[in-house]
């Protein structure tokens, strides 16, 4: 489709559209000043949008249409505004805009949208409680918690939650209990962490919504490759929220939500040793995965 140009549009039509987003932004008197930076920016971009675009009377009303039908999507499980941002890149691009920070961090990513409070668990335990126990491929995950010197950080929470081997979340999935392959630990006096559980793997986001009629419409797959979610915090230092993506994974290259960095992706080992074994009270074999966080000073982050 030829979309035209605004140099097709007439002078007066300029001139009217100049007027209308100057009335506009003129009658912003926010009392608060950073709202009223981000409602004029957001004004003048989409004021410059439909300039650009020009869209028809019926498709701007079909783009409001679907924000609507998103937001009926959302419910308590689930956050249909989320997966649109995170789908266009949007939740990515925030994230990059709020993290800077020593190259020594741990890279931020994005939460998505399957978050919801976990379970607090002892080290060790195991996350897996539902069939995928005896279907997967286990796994140990463990880690330090550290400064961004290696100082370790202790009593750090490290809140964690993952899909099955076969992509599914416990909020999506019936056979899994509720709190299924999600934790809440607390880091030992080194800063370790550890927990067993299953191998995830990659998973379409959810398509029988709006984003996911967004999705088929512009010729994009939905899916997103295997990873375990981290959201890591400890007093004096600035929260962490990541992905440990898992090496080898065909959508590394073409993740839906443009999550994957490269310091991010971890190759779990295969492990026969029975002395390995027998430290993770694991049964051989089985995969090691070993994943740091490092955590930015509060102070350092202003640098």
């Amino acid at each position: 489709m030829v979309l035209p140009s605004l140099s097709s549009a007439s002078s007066a039509e300029e001139a009217e559209l100049d007027r209308l987003r100057t009335e506009v932004l003129d009658r912003i008197k926010a009392a608060d000043p950073r709202l009223a930076e981000v409602v004029r920016a957001a004004v003048t971009h989409l004021h410059a949008f439909v300039r650009e675009v020009r869209p028809t009377e019926e498709e701007w009303l079909a783009g409001l249409d679907f924000l609507v039908r998103t937001g009926h999507a959302c419910t308590d499980t689930r956050n249909e505004f989320i997966l649109l941002s995170d789908m266009l890149g949007l939740t990515s691009a925030v994230d990059e805009v709020n993290h800077a920070g020593p190259p020594e961090a741990t890279p931020s990513s994005v939460e998505g949208p399957f978050h919801s409070p976990a379970p607090p668990r002892p080290l060790g335990a195991w996350l897996a409680e539902g069939p995928e126990r005896e279907r997967g491929r286990p796994m140990v995950v463990h880690g330090r918690v550290t400064d961004c010197a290696g100082t370790p950080l202790a009593e750090a929470t490290v809140d964690v939650w993952q899909a099955d081997d076969a992509g599914h979340y416990d909020t999506q999935d019936q056979a899994q209990p509720p709190g299924n392959l999600r934790a809440l630990l607390t880091t030992g006096e080194d800063g370790s962490y550890w927990f067993r559980s299953v191998l995830p793997s990659s998973y379409p986001v959810p398509t029988d919504g709006p984003v996911g009629e967004l999705l088929t419409a512009l010729g994009r797959h939905p899916m997103r490759p295997a990873h375990i979610h981290l959201r890591v915090e400890a007093a004096g230092h600035r929260p962490v929220t990541t992905h440990v993506f898992v090496a080898g994974d065909p959508y590394l290259d073409s993740d839906a939500a443009f999550a994957v960095k490269d310091a991010l992706v971890v190759d779990p080992v295969e492990c026969d040793d029975s002395d390995a074994a027998e430290r993770w009270s694991m049964k051989e074999p089985f995969l090691d995965f070993a994943f740091d966080v490092r955590l930015v000073p509060l102070p350092e982050v202003a640098r």
